[in-house]
């Protein structure tokens, strides 16, 4: 589609840009500090020493290099599908689709998805967690919940007018966190031996459960995802050039928490070290733009989260749901039940866990699944090209073995809340398994017949006036992918189920496309004026409007001559009305008389399951539901009977 003029070209490095980049993309990542240095900490309370915290720094310098910088920002980044990023997107590009490939997706989407529920959560409660240095009965759960609600009540209006403040406060935040990191450093600069990796190895193998706390390290890095899902918001090449300044300024942060933990007593009670940097006087300033800052983050995530949804739907994985757009700006979609049951779910998650440092133990472990199956489907599309065969092995032996690693550090963190975030990914990942694969064994029994034999008798039928009119023009939509078939469905509801004569038939055909944004249709008039079929060739991205979109086709035939859209009615038609139009949707229902395996029985369980909460199809192609017919049809399959009844 065509870039809409007065819009700042975003694949392309600008300083707006980058700014916008930074409000964007980096709120999950660059939030970590509140509560990662605090995870670490906390974990090795009972054995405090100088190769807790250089051994954690270390792996978490490398962490960021081998995991976000090599991964993520030089790798992954390059699988964009025409410029779009995330896991339906890396799916899109995937040449064969195979089921595995499929359910790869799917765990990667829902783990992703059940993400989005603790992230908010953890950010905007540690950073409100602040306030309780000037008053330690300060309520925190009452505060953080009005926000959730304020910013879940706001997403149905838009965020483009706050949204342009994100990238400014991200510069604020940012620079903060180099500052408040740099002014530790100055004092304890012995702090960068970390940056060996010897001490990552001796944390790892020396230190007693280090193993187990590169879940705490882990979470310096669980937004690292959300660049390549924001891929289409910003462009590359501004993600990886702000990369450089964010790492720079998370590095300094961490870094500078470390060298105040070696340098200070540490209080006895719980306590956060980012906050024990900060100044007195810069404290309560510190509250207010960490809070600023999370609940940037927690946009991004929610926003984050309506775009993962919004593309599953567009590629079959998820049920149709109501989708809309508040603005203008491309690419934003609000949708309502993901909203309200968003904030449902992280209001719980408060109420539940109550302090950051119980959410920390949920943290990281969904997330992790997610990192793997993008190890997973990146290694197969790189396999895919003849050309980096070894180069895909080299990346899924090195990030298994580092995801792996973190994953089973993480399978610690279970029983102390984990459970929840897997959980919440199983509920998203059974909806996406029952459609995706139901929708499969219903599509498995369409039977397709050749259109050419039966064109006669369109024809006829069209001119038989001892049939009654349906309508001046009869509209079905269709799956047939070859233009010269159509299911047997339609010609059954055409001739059988009542016949249905009209002036002309429209077969409508939408294809939804790999590439994310392309608005294209084209016509073949099959019987030139009586049976005429239009393809919609539409991306992922886009909103399948069909009703709008046929209009708009009707318009250019119209204009170029190919039809007249008059009435078929006498009386009407010389008083220049113009022809009806009827459309036709037929459903096809599984009826219980065949036999089908235990694991078909459970995915068309899963799939009903999955209907009650999909749109019907009048809705989500935003047809006009006063001339549209839904027609039910029985799902034939063939299958010869154990034994015959007989007669007596």
């Amino acid at each position: 589609m065509e870039k809409k003029q007065g819009h700042l070209d975003i694949s392309k490095l600008s300083f707006g840009g980058l700014l916008i980049t930074l409000g964007i993309v980096f709120g999950d990542i660059g939030t970590s500090p509140l509560y990662t240095m605090k995870a670490i900490v906390l974990g090795g309370a009972g054995n405090f020493n100088e190769l807790l915290i250089y051994g954690s720094l270390s792996c978490i310098f490398w962490t960021l290099t081998l995991q976000t910088t090599i991964k993520y920002i030089t790798i992954t980044l390059k699988a964009d599908n025409k410029g779009e990023g995330g896991i339906y997107a890396l799916f899109a590009l995937i040449r064969k689709k195979s089921s595995w490939a499929a359910t790869l997706t799917m765990i990667g989407g829902a783990a992703l998805l059940a993400d989005g529920v603790i992230t908010p959560s953890i950010t905007v409660t540690s950073s409100i967690e602040g306030l309780k240095m000037f008053n330690p009965g300060i309520p925190v759960i009452p505060i953080v919940l009005i926000i959730f609600a304020i910013l879940f009540f706001i997403q149905q209006f838009g965020t483009n007018i706050v949204g342009s403040s994100f990238g400014p406060i991200m510069v604020v935040w940012f620079l903060m966190l180099g500052v408040m990191g740099f002014s530790q450093l100055v004092i304890y600069p012995e702090i960068i031996k970390a940056l060996n990796p010897v001490y990552a190895i001796k944390f790892l193998t020396q230190y007693p459960g280090g193993f187990i706390l590169l879940g705490a390290v882990f979470l310096c890095t669980t937004g690292a995802e959300a660049l390549y899902s924001d891929l289409g918001h910003c462009g590359r090449k501004n993600i990886r050039i702000s990369w450089i300044f964010v790492k720079t300024m998370l590095l300094l942060n961490y870094f500078g928490q470390g060298a105040w933990l070696l340098t200070n007593i540490i209080p006895e009670n719980d306590f956060n070290p980012f906050f024990t940097i900060v100044p007195g006087w810069f404290l309560f300033p510190a509250v207010l733009i960490s809070t600023a800052a999370a609940i940037i983050a927690s946009q991004a995530l929610i926003t984050g989260s309506f775009t993962l949804i919004s593309e599953a739907v567009s590629l079959n994985f998820w049920p149709k749901i109501r989708i809309l757009y508040p603005t203008h700006v491309k690419g934003q979609v609000y949708l309502p039940s993901i909203n309200w049951f968003l904030w449902v779910t992280c209001s719980l998650v408060v109420l539940f866990f109550r302090e950051s440092s119980n959410m920390e133990a949920a943290y990281g472990l969904a997330i992790t699944i997610t990192m793997i199956m993008t190890t997973l489907l990146l290694s197969y599309y790189l396999y895919q090209r003849s050309t980096t065969r070894r180069f895909s092995l080299l990346i899924l032996i090195v990030f298994l073995t580092i995801e792996g690693s973190f994953l089973v550090a993480n399978l610690h963190k279970f029983k102390y809340g984990g459970w929840f975030t897997l959980m919440l990914a199983l509920i998203y990942f059974l909806v996406m398994l029952g459609w995706y694969f139901g929708r499969k064994i219903r599509n498995r029994h369409i039977t397709f017949v050749n259109l050419d034999s039966y064109l006669p008798l369109i024809r006829d039928l069209s001119k038989d006036k001892s049939v009654p009119v349906t309508a001046t023009n009869l509209v079905y939509l269709i799956k047939a992918n070859n233009k010269d078939q159509v299911e047997a469905k339609v010609l059954y509801s055409i001739f059988q189920k009542q016949p249905k004569r009209a002036e002309v038939y429209w077969l409508l055909h939408v294809d939804r496309v790999d590439d994310p944004h392309r608005f294209e249709y084209e016509i073949e008039q099959i019987i030139p004026g009586i049976l005429i079929r239009v393809d919609f060739h539409i991306g992922f991205k886009v909103d399948p409007r069909i009703n709008l979109y046929f209009k708009e086709a009707l318009e250019d035939l119209v204009e170029s001559g190919e039809i007249t859209l008059e009435s078929s009615y006498n009386s009407l038609k010389k008083h220049g009305f113009p022809g009806d139009f009827k459309f036709i949707i037929i459903e096809r229902i599984m009826i219980r008389d065949f036999k089908l395996s235990n694991w078909e029985n459970f995915i068309l369980t899963l799939n009903n399951i999955a209907q009650l909460i999909s749109l019907p199809e009048i809705r989500t192609l935003k047809l006009d539901p006063t001339n549209t017919i839904t027609e039910q049809v029985p799902i034939i399959i063939e299958q010869t009977p154990p034994k015959r009844i007989k007669r007596v």
